[in-house]
């Protein structure tokens, strides 16, 4: 079976705190002459200003900017860029939230270059919200929410939101929602983990040197690169066998839709065991379909949970595939089952993926994920001894040990009942054919919302609700976008 093994071929996008952006500053400080750092932030934000007035007007010059501008070196930014863009011909006025304690250099230049402050937003093209930075904490002050809330331009963010926090992405008040953000040096969990506030990502290098990140991204080449696929020599056995143990008289759908995504996922082979086999075997009529977990035959890894139900019978299968001794996939009612006996999952040692959301979270740990999503699961991860994925439209999965994965959907197309069925079927048949636990889950969740957004669209740009049965028909299609991205990651010169 053609699966990569070894280290990744193309890198994974980190994400880092601001303690980790603080160190990595102060290091940069002893490197790079005074006001070097600010001018390389300034000159990248300019360049995404003025590249999004083109896009959105058809030019730069003789268009209009408004920043509104707060203390600090996060207004600086936005001040100097505003006096770079000034010598471009763009108007440039600035709003100063806290004229005392305004970056005194950059204002200046921005006087120098003709900038105008003032306290009127007028009508930019564009505006450039240089409130707060990585420093600041909490929703945003009274005088300026009251500002944004006039503005009727899209925003381009320096650096992050103004208003949500920098580690967790959460909001507790008036927040800035952005158009564009611009960030220099480093991507900061925000930038993921509240990307609806964010809108588009910009990168400006400005010489940071950076530790191993702690919250990554797989990229989507790395995904499409490592996706098992038949080799010359494979047959249906070497390429993994998925169990799914799902579906009841209940929620006989559930089955279907988990044993769909294992089919969709790989070219091996899928075995089902429940009282769902006529529904499964009209729709996937290449699964072998028994009644129990004895009569099953081998398997390289369970699912186990979808629609299974939670009543005696369902806690014996539990426990059967649990005694097991290969990866399980646990999801649905099976969480809640655990959620009522923990210590189910007590000596195991094969590889168990938990996939809650912010609910079934909440009944394993007795509490909400709150608004630190990434501490959350990653304690679940530690204290249990398995990998869990958080789902949400940023999707977290923290394996003990290890650095947390995130996948950022870029949109909630897969918000939709049977959805969640579907990607525990892909998870399983990723662990079947070798990956381990925390790349089968990450890379299950790239390929699952890629194909919830390529079903959305399937009829249109503007996208439509969809239900799980068009996510798990686009399943084949997100995979082959996702080696299609690496066969031509590769193709490129580095």
């Amino acid at each position: 079976m053609s699966v990569q093994s070894g280290p990744y071929r193309f890198p994974a996008r980190g994400y880092f705190g601001v303690a980790e952006v603080r160190a990595a500053e102060a290091e940069l400080f002893t490197r790079a002459p005074e006001g070097v750092p600010m001018q390389r932030a300034a000159h990248g934000l300019a360049r995404v200003v003025a590249a999004e007035l083109r896009e959105r007007t058809g030019g730069v010059a003789g268009r209009s900017v408004t920043l509104i501008v707060g203390a600090g070196d996060n207004g600086g930014d936005a001040l100097w860029a505003g006096a770079k863009l000034r010598a471009r011909g763009v108007r440039v006025r600035a709003i100063l939230l806290e004229p005392e304690r305004a970056h005194a250099a950059g204002l200046a230049a921005l006087r120098r270059a003709g900038g105008r402050v003032g306290s009127e937003l007028g009508h930019p093209d564009l505006v450039v919200d240089g409130i707060v930075g990585i420093g600041g904490k909490g929703a945003l002050r009274p005088a300026a929410a009251e500002v944004i809330a006039r503005v009727d331009a899209p925003i381009v963010a320096v650096d992050l939101p103004s208003g949500v926090d920098p580690d967790t992405g959460a909001i507790a008040g008036p927040a800035v929602r952005a158009a564009v953000t611009v960030t220099f040096g480093a991507y900061k969990p925000v930038h993921a983990l509240a990307a609806p506030w964010c809108g588009r990502i910009e990168s400006v290098d400005i010489g940071l040197r950076l530790p191993p990140a702690r919250l990554a991204a797989l990229s989507p080449a790395e995904v499409g690169a490592r996706w098992p696929v038949p080799a010359a020599t494979d047959d249906k056995y070497t390429q993994g066998v998925t169990g799914i143990c799902a579906g009841s008289a209940t929620y006989p759908g559930a089955a279907v839709l988990s044993v769909g995504g294992a089919v969709a996922a790989t070219s091996g082979m899928v075995r089902y065991a429940g009282s769902a086999s006529a529904q499964v075997l009209a729709r996937f009529p290449e699964t072998i379909a028994t009644g129990d977990i004895a009569t099953t035959g081998r398997v390289q890894s369970w699912v186990f949970g979808p629609g299974a139900g939670v009543d005696a019978a369902a806690r014996r299968r539990l426990v059967e595939i649990l005694a097991t001794e290969v990866p399980v996939v646990i999801d649905a009612d099976g969480l809640s089952l655990l959620a009522r006996e923990p210590e189910l999952l007590r000596g195991r040692t094969a590889p168990t993926v938990l996939t809650p959301h912010a609910g079934e979270f909440a009944r394993l740990t007795g509490h909400e994920p709150g608004p630190d999503r990434v501490a959350a699961v990653r304690d679940l991860a530690e204290r249990w001894g398995v990998t869990v994925l958080l789902k949400g439209r940023a999707t977290l999965v923290a394996h003990p040990g290890q650095r947390v994965l995130v996948n950022e959907a870029g949109g909630s197309w897969a918000a939709t009942a049977g959805a969640g069925d579907v990607l525990s079927g892909i998870i399983g048949a990723l662990l079947s054919a070798g990956h381990d636990p925390a790349e089968a889950a990450a890379s299950a969740a790239r390929a699952h919302a890629l194909a919830a957004a390529l079903a959305a669209h399937d009829h249109g740009p503007a996208g439509a609700p969809i239900s799980a049965s068009p996510l798990l028909a686009h399943v084949p299609a997100a995979i082959a976008n996702l080696r299609a991205l690496a066969e031509a990651a590769s193709s490129c010169p580095e």
